[in-house]
């Protein structure tokens, strides 16, 4: 089920609310619980058997985990096993088709049969936040759980249970049995929701659309606009998901930390790390990179765990080379920056390394977009090929020149900044609660007429 939906609009989200509401607090919980199997079911109900069943593995870890700390034995093997069973799922429902292709490299196994095995949705997700559950119990950053249905409920929470963001169960540890849901936040949450909805629907989309045409341009400026069309669409529609999970994270009680803040106007790939899908990279720095030794073990150290961070970062979001080249070209990057480049950069003009920022994420996207090898060389060819654009192109590079000038002011934090600052004005408080009613008018117009479109990262 998609939150861009009006089955999620005007049906789903209504009765969990009006339900979740109105039942006594001890009964909220489960029906969360209850409602975000059937959100993850409502397209794949045969895998909910594989979450309920993590979900019941990772609370017996826990538990065991507990119980060897209290008696002041040694968990770590139990921790370790309980990383390695998750992993397992993962690998085998994400990389075993991969891991046989490449096999079959080798002449020896050059007749083996590549399984068909079907991804389940959001498994990347709710499998990290299912092991950060053991590793916080471990760490004693967090209580046992002892609940199953409260841990199941944390796993499954349908707001971010797809596409994120990851929440570390320290994070909300609390919050699943002590939340206060109020008007303030249930009002907030109300409108992130709806400008992370107009995210998708009216920017998302329509990026989208102009790649899915220009790649089909043999001409160079035909290139480069498509290529800024698609970071403008994965930005918006990935950061819209979050805004819209956050959103109604808090319409039912629950904070969950930004993952996307304005990653754009960066003027160094370090900073736009720092503002891009920030809930994956703390949780690779917290439980991988920090564990590795991070930085405290000399620079030759840091930059072999950058490396290895970077390259399981590629993997993650997909099993396919191109993923795990576009991991190691951030890796390289960063080393880079570490190293050399960030001193020159900030005696630059800040100018320069905002475009270098944005040229370096936007090669990175084509890297990211591009699984077949030849399709890849054959778009950094139109990117560095002086050529001219055919007279269609044109056309319809000219027919969304003033949606691409709105995403991209859109991508930047001009608007925020002006509510902020005038944040204690009624007619700018007013203005922004018409702006909100405005865009949702919008956006349930534009779902009535686009085709199905999934958000970029269900597939991960």
């Amino acid at each position: 089920m998609l939150f861009s939906s009006n089955v999620f609009l005007f049906v789903f989200l209504p009765i969990v609310l009006l339900l979740y509401y109105i039942v006594p607090r001890p009964f909220r919980n489960p029906v969360l619980f209850m409602f975000s199997l059937l959100f993850y079911g409502w397209g794949e109900p045969v895998y909910l058997i594989l979450m309920v069943a993590t979900i019941l593995i990772d609370y017996c870890f826990g538990v065991v985990i507990h119980s060897r700390k209290q008696k002041n034995r040694s968990a770590k093997a139990v921790l370790i096993t309980g990383i390695a069973v998750n992993l397992l799922i993962l690998g085998f429902f994400k990389y075993a088709g991969f891991f046989a292709e490449q096999l079959k490299i080798i002449p020896v196994f050059s007749e083996i049969s590549v399984p068909e095995i079907t991804l389940p949705i959001g498994i990347s997700f709710y499998i990290f936040q299912s092991m950060s559950y053991i590793i916080d119990v471990y760490r004693n950053d967090a209580p046992v759980q002892k609940n199953p249905l409260t841990l199941g409920t944390y796993v499954t929470l349908f707001p971010q249970l797809i596409a994120g963001p990851i929440v570390r169960y320290g994070d909300v540890a609390e919050q699943l049995s002590f939340r206060k849901e109020n008007i303030s936040d249930f009002s907030s949450g109300v409108m992130l929701f709806i400008f992370g909805l107009a995210k998708k629907v009216l920017l998302a989309n329509p990026m989208g659309n102009l790649w899915n045409m220009l790649q089909t341009e043999d001409g160079t400026a035909a290139a480069w606009m498509g290529i800024c069309a698609y970071s403008l669409q994965i930005y918006f529609d990935f950061s819209g998901y979050s805004d819209m999970a956050r959103g109604l994270g808090r319409m039912f009680g629950f904070e969950f930390l930004e993952n996307f803040n304005y990653p754009y106007i960066s003027k160094n790939i370090t900073e736009f790390w720092r503002r891009w899908h920030i809930s994956l990279s703390t949780w690779f720095k917290e439980y991988v990179y920090i564990p590795l030794g991070g930085n405290r073990k000399g620079l030759p150290r840091q930059i072999l765990n950058i490396l290895i961070v970077w390259s399981l970062t590629g993997l993650w979001h997909g099993a396919s080379w191109n993923f795990v080249l576009w991991g190691m070209y951030y890796g390289v990057l960063l080393i880079i920056e570490k190293t050399v480049l960030l001193k020159i950069l900030k005696k630059a003009p800040a100018f320069v390394g905002h475009i270098y920022s944005v040229v370096a994420v936007m090669l990175g996207w084509v890297l990211f977009y591009f699984e077949d090898t030849g399709a890849l060389g054959e778009f950094f060819v139109k990117l560095f090929t002086p050529a001219g654009v055919s007279g269609d192109g044109l056309v319809t590079m000219l027919s969304y020149l003033p949606m691409l000038i709105i995403s991209i002011v859109a991508a930047t934090p001009i608007a925020k900044n002006f509510f902020i600052k005038h944040n204690d004005s009624k007619a700018v408080r007013i203005l922004r609660i018409s702006a909100a009613a405005l865009l949702m008018l919008l956006s349930v117009a534009a779902l009535a007429s686009q085709s199905y479109n999934p958000f970029i990262y269900f597939r991960f």
